[in-house]
């Protein structure tokens, strides 16, 4: 039973749950006195990360999306009651009633009831098949529908309509956006963002309506969603709606309580976001801040929520106003908006930059005298982390915003921290300055990204200033480059200060194999980052079996380790679907092979074509269907070709001296063996190889991270060679070199390179960083000029041995099949009423009439 000494927190949301975290640590840091904390939630589940619902389409799991630990909860003694929302507020008794009709006093009272989305009053905005894109539990009940529909219409193009739009792209959808102004997110881009922004939309197969809005949704003869009318006449058959045209605040309690409210809504708070009774604040998007808005952003609720436990606690702080800078991914494409965006000062020009092919705009707005307002980014917003804060700090510019908007290999060298005034806001969710953060890496001696953060609170919210932020402390610490201007070496990230190279020395020499571990002995403890632990989980893929522990992908903590691609064994693509590629060594099939292929392509409606890697590529499968579709290629004798991880992709071949006129080896032999040698073998990033059997080099392999070319005498070895970006021919380290002495060298060469290597540097950069370039990787692979090469043919040798085909032991362990579902409450099986069917690139899923089950007696 509470008493009317405690605090009452009513909503569990993300800045509820900031409230928590800040109303501790001020406590904690003043040895203050806060009452018994209780927590009031509406939904059944603890605070969880909004702002990523869309993440779960990609491989992210509802737990991972969760911001409340029980461990906090203990420590703290915070009372945590879900599913039991609170329906009155008695001010005059200082209680609260709740929906099971609890009675609880009140000492303190804290509002962080949040909003809730706007469903314009169109005729049928009820009907079955309308979902609005709030919650967890809207995420399952749009799920399910989709499975079931093959269009979708989302009403309202602004961010939280893209974010949907994305989600039924995922799905598999055919999409629709309908937005009432003339452009999308008219709030954060201008005209010439918003045309950008549209056409890299409309290239995803997304179609846009702006201008227009929702005129009525019909239902069809089922009762449930079957047409969108638009305002201009236009219909558009689908499925389902989602209605995503901006919130409204919670501020029902208050209202019938009696606290002031809005004209427009939002419950009115000070500048210590406490209300006009002393004893109830408000906070987050329920609130109507000093400045008259009610903030629908995230970092905006985070900064009220540490205003209101800063003054709960007997501190000072105040909201001060919101920074209105956004950067997001949506639907593939990078958008970011900072400052006076759309020059609404009098003193505004704009500078813009527009590459409509490379679907890129930028536009910054300046001042007569060069200080930054604001700005546009679309397609490209790598220059977002440094002109935020300098718009932020209102300081002159030293550098030409012309300069600022060109591509690097235009513009020249781009501006770095150094640009900054000490006073500029790097954390926009936390206010910390530069100056704030130089201080903690010279005066107290935090060299490292983890300790600054930590005390500085910095890139812990929306993570937006992390680039910026480790810029920061690597300049200030003497970790980025030495006074002369050569990198100095720096560790893997901010949880270990090893390299990759010097962790996969630790991993072979103590016999570590799990991740936990080597963060608890040679790192600085914590969870581990994006960073550290795909990179980990590579070495212990290579070394694990040499160390006796041959431990699969995705089994415990191994899993938890993985890139999305890794996560499901196969590549996830841009609608959220996957592709499965198997192993074709060197492009030989046979003719019984390509008809299973096509096949299964036919029966699961995939979208099949042929790689650059003499590969065919199945795409459109969802995650419930990868194990049927493995289960079916294992059969017919095909496995994993390790198309989703950095670990060798193709071995090419031409048709060699089997076939044609001018081959003088057999290219195609050597290149099945040489696949077949490597296949599975983990590196620091993707391997590509060819075999070609004469000069004229049809199998391009000097373009390759290894690449063999016959000679009337022998074998060719080329190394170092990338396609792509950077192209880079390989270079001859074995010339005329008979089979034992090729193969023998190739081993040696890949086990030096994925033991010494950066996280993700190809071959290429490799050696042109090694000092003495290809005639120092000669002497240590060709001449043992380490006395390393009995190591590295046994790790080789060791990989040969241990080698499985990751799908068959995926299909043959029951726990490791449970991770193949689309979403939490899936069947066991696909489900009969869905196929998926489409032209390439657009696969989406398609009811199917079940037959009419009949009774007789």
């Amino acid at each position: 039973m509470t008493t009317s000494h405690d605090l009452l927190l009513i909503g569990h949301g993300m800045v509820g749950q900031r409230f928590l975290e800040a109303l501790v640590r001020h406590k904690d840091s003043r040895t203050a006195r806060v009452p018994r904390i209780t927590v009031l939630a509406e939904e059944p589940r603890p605070a969880y990360d909004r702002v990523r619902l869309t993440s779960l389409f990609s491989g992210t799991t509802e737990e991972e999306l969760g911001l409340w630990s029980p461990e906090f909860g203990e420590r703290h003694a915070i009372d945590l009651r879900l599913g039991n929302p609170v329906t009155a507020v008695d001010r005059a008794a200082r209680t609260v009633t709740t929906r099971s009709g609890t009675v609880l006093g009140y000492g303190t009272l804290v509002l962080a009831t949040g909003s809730r989305p706007f469903v314009p009053p169109v005729p049928g905005h009820d009907t079955p098949g309308c979902f609005v894109y709030r919650t967890l539990d809207d995420l399952a009940a749009l799920r399910a529908r989709a499975r079931r529909v093959r269009t979708g219409v989302v009403v309202g193009g602004g961010l939280l309509g893209l974010e949907a739009a994305g989600a039924l792209c995922a799905m598999g959808l055919e999409t629709h956006v309908v937005e009432f102004t003339p452009r999308l997110m008219a709030a954060q881009v201008d005209d010439g963002g918003g045309a950008a922004l549209r056409r890299k939309v409309e290239q995803l197969g997304v179609t846009v309506h702006t201008g227009v809005g929702a005129g009525s949704v019909e239902a069809g003869p089922d009762g449930t969603v079957h047409r969108v009318t638009l305002s201009d006449g236009t219909a558009v058959p689908c499925g389902l709606v989602v209605f995503s045209a901006g919130i409204r605040p919670r501020d029902e309690l208050a209202r019938a309580c009696g606290l002031p409210v809005g004209e427009r809504g939002g419950i009115v708070v000070d500048a210590g976001c406490r209300t006009a009774d002393p004893r109830i604040w408000a906070v987050g998007e329920c609130a109507l801040t000093t400045d008259g808005r009610v903030h629908g952003l995230v970092a905006p609720g985070y900064a009220m929520a540490e205003a209101a436990a800063d003054r709960i606690t007997g501190g000072t702080g105040s909201f001060t106003g919101a920074d209105p800078a956004a950067k997001l991914k949506l639907l593939g494409v990078d958008v970011a908006s900072f400052g006076d965006a759309h020059a609404t000062g009098d003193d505004a020009l704009e500078v813009s930059y527009a590459n409509s092919r490379e679907g890129v705009y930028k536009k910054l707005v300046v001042t007569s005298e060069g200080r930054l307002l604001g700005g546009v980014l679309v397609g490209d917003t790598a220059a977002y982390d440094l002109l935020r804060p300098l718009a932020a700090a209102g300081t002159p510019l030293t550098t030409p915003p012309e300069r600022l908007l060109l591509p690097a290999s235009s513009a020249g060298p781009a501006p770095g921290p150094a640009e900054l005034p000490d006073t500029a806001i790097v954390c926009s969710c936390h206010n910390v300055t530069k100056g704030a953060i130089r201080a903690t890496v010279t005066e107290d001696g935090r060299t490292d990204v983890r300790a600054v953060k930590r005390h500085t609170r910095a890139g812990t919210g929306c993570g937006s200033c992390l680039t910026l932020l480790t810029r920061l402390v690597e300049d200030g610490s003497g970790t980025g480059t030495t006074p002369g201007g050569t990198p100095a070496t720096k560790g893997l990230c901010e949880h270990f200060t090893r390299t990759r190279a010097e962790l996969f020395d630790i991993i072979s020499v103590t016999g570590i194999t799990t991740f936990s571990r080597l963060i608890d002995e040679h790192g600085r403890g914590g969870d581990g980052c994006e960073i550290c632990k795909p990179a980990v989980a590579s070495i212990l893929a290579t070394l694990n079996p040499r160390l006796g522990n041959s431990v699969h992908i995705l089994d415990g903590e191994q899993a938890a380790l993985q890139d999305t691609n890794d996560h499901f064994l196969a590549n996830l693509q841009r609608n959220g679907s996957y592709s499965v590629v198997p192993r074709v060594p060197a492009g030989e099939i046979t003719p019984e092979g390509l008809i299973v292929l096509g096949e299964i392509a036919r029966d699961f409606g995939l979208y099949t074509k042929i790689t650059g890697g003499q590969r065919i590529d199945l795409l459109g499968a969802t995650v419930d269907q990868l194990p049927d579709i493995w289960r079916r290629l294992v059969d017919a004798g095909f496995e994993s070709g390790h198309a989703y991880g950095k670990s060798l992709r193709t071995v090419k071949s031409c048709v060699g001296s089997v076939w044609c006129r001018y081959g003088v080896q057999d290219s195609v032999a050597l290149a099945v063996e040489l696949e077949l040698r490597y296949r599975g073998l983990r590196a620091p990033h993707k391997l590509k190889a060819a075999v070609s059997g004469c000069a004229r080099e049809c199998a391009e392999a000097r373009g390759k991270d290894f690449g063999v070319i016959a000679t009337a005498a022998g074998w060719n070895l080329y190394v170092g060679g990338n396609g792509g970006t950077t192209p880079r021919h390989a270079e001859l380290l074995l010339a005329d070199a008979d089979h034992d002495t090729l193969v023998r060298t190739i081993d040696r060469f890949l086990m030096f390179y994925i033991r010494t290597a950066d996280r993700l540097e190809r071959t290429a950069p490799w050696i042109a960083r090694m000092e003495g370039g290809l005639d120092r990787l000669r002497s240590v692979v060709v001449d043992d000029a380490l006395g390393i090469c009995a190591d590295l043919d046994a790790l080789m040798a060791r990989h040969t041995e241990t080698y499985e085909d990751e799908w068959r032991a995926t299909l043959d362990d029951p726990e490791r099949l449970r991770r193949f579902v689309s979403f939490v409450n899936a069947p066991g099986t696909p489900d009969p009423a869905v196929r998926f069917e489409g032209e390439p690139g657009r696969i989406r899923p398609v009811a199917v009439p079940l037959p009419v089950a009949t009774v007789t007696s």
